[in-house]
C-alpha cells in the first residue's frame, strides 16, 4: 500500500471536534486513504456512500433523532461522495454541532454542490484537503529515487492514478474507463450540460493545447459555443478536478501579457485517454508539453502535500519572452524553466529579473526533476 503524504497530517486531525473533508477526483484514493484512517482507530464506524440512492435520500434534510439512530455507539461517521446529497451543509453541520464526540469524515469528487453546500454552513468546523493521484515524493518513498526516475517516459503517458500505478500493463483500458465512466457522466449528472459534445470538443481541444496559451473565444469556434459558455464549461472542468489555469503573471511592465490563460490536467494519463494517444515518448510530437505539463502538475501536488500555500503563473512578453512557472510562496517568488532535452540552453529574461525580486531561478529538465519534487 502506498502511504499519501497527507495521510499523518489528516491523522493528527482527528477528534478536534470539526468534520474532516477531502476532495479530490474520482479514483484518487479518497476513501481508501480515509477507511485506512478509520481501521487504524479501530473503533466502531458507520460508511455512508452516496453513490446510493437511499443514502442520498436519507441525508437530505435529515433530522437529529434520525441521525441519532444511524450514529447509534459509534464513534466515526464516515459519508463518501458527499456532493451528491442536496444541501449536504446543513447535515454536516447538524453532526457537528450535535455530536462533539463524533468524528465526521467526508468525501467529494467535485467542489460543484459540495462547495456550494458546505462553505458557509461549516465555517469554522471543518479541516479541509485536498488528494491528487499520486506524487512524485509518494512514488518514491513506495519504492526508490532510481525506480521512479526510470518510470518517467511511463507516467507521462499513463500518468498518476492509482490505477494506472497498481495494474501495470491494464493502464490504457482503465484510463479510458474512468475518462469515458466518471469523468464526463459525473460532470453532466452534477450540471445538467444540456449539450454533453460541446463539452467532449472542449476537452478534446484543451488536451492539444496543453502548454499553450488558450483563447476563449478560439475556443467557443471550434466547439459553436460564445465565450461566456466556455468560460462556464472550463470553471465546471476546474471545479471537478480535470484541468488547472494558469494566469500570466504581471505587474506594470507595459510589454507584459497580463490577462491570458494556459490550461493544464491534472494528470497526464487523463489527457492522452481524452486524445486517446498512448504511443510511446520517442514516436510523439507532444513530449515537451506532456513534460511541462507533467511538471506544473507535479509541483501542485508537491506543495500541497507540504501544506505550502503557493500561487502559480507563467510569464510571457509580447517580444515572446517566457517563463514556464512563476511560483509565489509567501511574497517570494521563484521562476522555473521546464526543458525535456537537458542539454537546451536557457536564459531567464533579464526584463522578469529586473522588474521582479527574485528569490531562485530553476532549469527543470528530465534527469534532475526529482531533486525539485522528492
Amino acid at each position: 500500500m502506498i502511504i499519501r503524504n497527507l495521510q499523518a497530517h489528516i491523522e493528527s486531525k482527528f477528534f478536534k471536534r470539526k468534520a474532516i473533508i477531502v476532495t479530490g477526483a474520482r479514483q484518487v484514493g479518497k476513501t481508501t486513504l480515509l477507511k485506512q484512517l478509520v481501521k487504524k482507530t479501530e473503533l466502531p464506524f458507520v460508511f455512508l456512500n452516496c453513490d446510493e440512492a437511499n443514502v442520498r435520500t436519507t441525508l437530505t434534510d435529515i433530522s437529529i433523532e434520525r441521525l441519532k439512530s444511524i450514529i447509534g455507539t459509534n464513534k466515526i461517521i464516515f459519508i463518501d461522495e458527499a456532493q451528491r446529497v442536496t444541501n449536504i451543509g446543513l447535515t454536516l453541520k447538524l453532526i457537528v454541532d450535535n455530536f462533539t464526540d463524533v468524528q465526521l469524515l467526508v468525501t467529494g469528487s467535485s467542489s460543484l454542490d459540495l462547495a456550494q453546500g458546505i462553505k458557509e454552513p461549516l465555517t469554522g468546523r471543518k479541516f479541509e484537503y485536498h488528494l491528487y493521484p499520486f506524487s512524485v515524493a509518494e512514488l518514491i518513498d513506495d519504492t526508490n529515487i532510481l525506480v521512479e526516475e526510470q518510470a518517467l517516459e511511463k507516467r507521462l503517458i499513463y500518468g498518476s492514478y492509482p490505477d494506472a500505478i497498481n495494474y501495470p500493463g491494464e493502464e490504457k483500458e482503465l484510463l479510458l474507463n474512468l475518462t469515458n465512466s466518471y469523468l464526463f457522466k459525473d460532470i453532466f449528472s452534477l450540471t445538467g450540460i444540456r449539450k454533453p459534445l460541446q463539452l467532449e470538443k472542449l476537452v478534446q481541444a484543451l488536451a492539444l493545447q496543453i502548454g499553450n496559451e488558450v483563447s476563449y473565444t478560439e475556443l467557443g469556434q471550434m466547439i459553436e459555443a460564445d465565450k461566456l459558455t466556455v468560460e462556464r464549461y472550463i470553471d465546471l472542468l476546474e471545479q471537478c478536478f480535470v484541468v488547472f489555469r494558469l494566469g500570466a503573471y504581471s505587474s506594470n511592465l507595459r510589454n507584459e501579457i497580463k490577462k491570458s490563460k494556459k490550461i493544464y490536467f491534472y494528470d497526464t494519463g487523463v489527457r492522452n485517454a481524452i486524445i486517446e494517444n498512448f504511443s510511446a515518448i520517442g514516436l510523439r510530437q507532444d513530449t515537451g508539453q506532456l513534460f511541462e505539463n507533467y511538471i506544473v502538475s507535479e509541483y501542485i501536488k508537491a506543495n500541497n502535500n507540504k501544506r505550502k500555500m503557493a500561487k502559480y503563473y507563467f510569464w510571457r512578453s509580447f517580444q515572446q519572452q517566457e517563463i514556464d512557472l512563476v511560483e509565489e510562496i509567501d511574497g517570494k517568488i521563484n521562476a522555473i524553466e521546464i526543458k525535456w532535452n537537458e542539454h537546451k540552453k536557457v536564459k531567464f529574461p533579464s526584463t522578469f529579473l529586473a522588474a521582479y525580486h527574485t528569490s531562485e531561478t530553476h532549469v527543470i529538465n528530465k534527469l534532475n526533476y526529482t531533486s525539485f519534487l522528492a
